[in-house]
């Protein structure tokens, strides 16, 4: 047997004088829980250690320190090689599930349909891709022991086969197979990706959770929820929705003056229409047409748009506060809203040839449409009682 250390480890692994208990009170008949409370460990980690690192050769495992100390320094050798570069047999089973090629009974491969070429701007992930019937590679790390019952060198995580495909120095499967998996992206995308990204317009007084609480029963009026709808070209429109009586605002947001002219500038002026300026611009031009009582206040998303709110709350009165981030169901009438005005602004269209007129006529459809939530009254009928409830003599208010 190869030489081995029994130089101290640090606190995180078993060291030799603790295999060394942990195979003097195993052969006592000691049970897992007694001897983890003994070495002062935790049960799951010998249970682990009794599992992975126990002596096989006399056919059944009977657990020797000096044998699981070896198997413990073998496994913790980097940097190792990876599973699918060194099993062919493997390699090829996932590679041929990845790529999924539709095939008939026969063994014959069905072409399918051609792809045509994509000649959108900024939507890449709405491209055709590759006709193919891929399975995931949790389906594929699952189906494994289905297929090679008795085999157990025929068995991978589906991280190791995500870090095949993504991690470079693992990749032992062709790099092109990143097309056949459902997201088809190129890299991975870590869950937390919005760690690193500013928000510092959002300070601790304008939170969600420093917001009126008579905002959150929808009994008083004058509480609004805020967002943009996105198309191509960088082009937006803003959306503004009363949460009592469910009325929508539409704010244009026009091109700038430069707008395909001048060439973006890095921390420049955004010409798309859709910059902190021009936000607060049109905003102001809205909120403003309503009477002071019916603009309380305003909430809004986590979007760098509406950084410059402390000047739009100055100029309107309407004290702004955002949502916690990735949480759209703390504006659940904004949102519902956006997916009705998706009829009139489908996805993946440029949305900056629509004019301030047009916007005011698709207001006008969707605040005369009925709604269940109101009894089937029509949020134009609401906001209008509303409004005679303000101008009744002797009626109070809450500025």
């Amino acid at each position: 047997m190869p030489p081995i250390s029994l130089d101290e480890p640090t606190g995180r692994y078993l060291s030799f004088a603790e295999r060394e208990e942990i195979a003097l009170l195993r052969a006592q008949e000691f049970g897992v829980r007694e001897i983890a409370r003994r070495i002062g460990r935790d049960a799951g980690t010998v249970s682990r250690e009794l599992r992975r690192n126990a002596a096989t050769r006399g056919g059944k495992p009977v657990y020797r320190a000096l044998v699981a100390q070896w198997k413990a320094q073998q496994a913790a050798k980097r940097p190792k090689n990876a599973k699918l570069a060194g099993d062919d047999r493997l390699r090829e089973y996932v590679q041929e599930r990845l790529a999924g090629s539709v095939r008939r009974p026969d063994g014959m491969i069905v072409t399918g349909p051609q792809t045509p070429g994509w000649k959108g701007l900024n939507k890449p992930h709405r491209q055709d891709r590759r006709w193919v019937t891929a399975w995931s590679p949790q389906q594929i790390s699952h189906r494994l022991p289905v297929d090679f019952p008795e085999d157990e060198s025929m068995r991978i995580s589906h991280e190791a086969i995500y870090q095949a495909l993504f991690i470079e120095g693992r990749g032992a499967l062709k790099r092109e197979l990143v097309t056949c998996l459902r997201t088809g992206r190129a890299l991975r995308v870590p869950r937390a990706r919005s760690q690193n990204k500013p928000q510092g317009h959002v300070t601790a007084d304008v939170i969600l959770s420093e917001r009126p609480a008579e905002a959150g029963d929808r009994a008083v009026p004058g509480h609004w929820e805020g967002d943009l709808i996105i198309g191509t070209g960088r082009s937006a429109i803003g959306t503004l929705v009363e949460r009592s009586s469910r009325s929508t605002l539409l704010v244009h947001l026009p091109r700038l003056e430069g707008w395909g002219e001048t060439p973006p500038v890095k921390n420049g002026p955004s010409l798309g229409g859709y910059g902190a300026i021009a936000m607060n611009a049109a905003l102001t031009m809205s909120m403003t047409q309503l009477p002071e009582q019916l603009r309380k206040t305003l909430t809004w998303d986590r979007g760098k748009e509406l950084s410059g709110h402390a000047q739009f709350a100055l100029d309107t009165g309407t004290k702004v506060f955002f949502a916690d981030p990735h949480s759209p169901w703390q504006r659940p009438t904004n949102e519902n809203t956006n997916g009705l005005l998706r009829q009139y602004f489908p996805k993946g269209t440029d949305l900056s040839r629509w004019s301030s007129t047009d916007l005011e006529a698709v207001a006008m459809a969707i605040n005369n449409r009925p709604r269940k939530v109101l009894g089937w009254r029509t949020p134009a009928e609401v906001f209008e009682e509303q409004l005679r409830s303000l101008q009744q003599p002797g009626v109070a208010t809450t500025g």
